[in-house]
């Protein structure tokens, strides 16, 4: 157990090359607001909820304290299915998975890029499509952490 949250403390704290990968926002509000606002706006659009992880709750049943942390994953099949026909590999990253942290600086929201998915995987001809995502992902980060 100790391990996966080394893990996660090294992603989120990353090099330089990592960041770029990364869209990082700060929210006025706490995690778990974060979240439910977040969760609300995915419910209003044409993605799907797959699943809510929350991290904190994971490590309080075995014993052990960390910040608040919850992961949403959520997909439209209608966007990730021809990423996933241009390459199937890239079905390891979808669907889509956005960090809700808390750390000393307060709330931050956070997503890869789905540029990075193209560096990873053999995504070619599909720059308008990651331009859709792209614009989708801001969109509903924006509205969550929105005043």
């Amino acid at each position: 157990m100790y391990r996966i949250f080394a893990a996660i403390a090294v992603c989120l704290t990353g090099t330089a090359a990592l960041a770029e990968e990364w869209v990082v926002k700060t929210s006025p509000h706490d995690v778990a607001t974060t979240a439910d606002r977040l969760e609300a706006v995915i419910a209003e659009s044409p993605a799907s909820l797959v699943a809510r992880v929350d991290h904190q709750a994971a490590a309080a049943k075995a014993g052990l304290e960390m910040q608040p942390a919850t992961v949403l994953i959520f997909g439209n099949p209608a966007m990730g299915t021809p990423l996933m026909q241009a390459d199937p590999r890239v079905a390891l990253d979808l669907p889509l998975k956005v960090l809700i942290w808390q750390d000393g600086e307060g709330t931050s929201i956070g997503y890869l890029t789905p540029d990075s998915l193209a560096e990873r995987y053999d995504l070619a001809d599909t720059e308008e499509l990651r331009a859709k995502v792209t614009q989708a992902l801001d969109g509903l980060t924006d509205k969550a952490i929105a005043e």
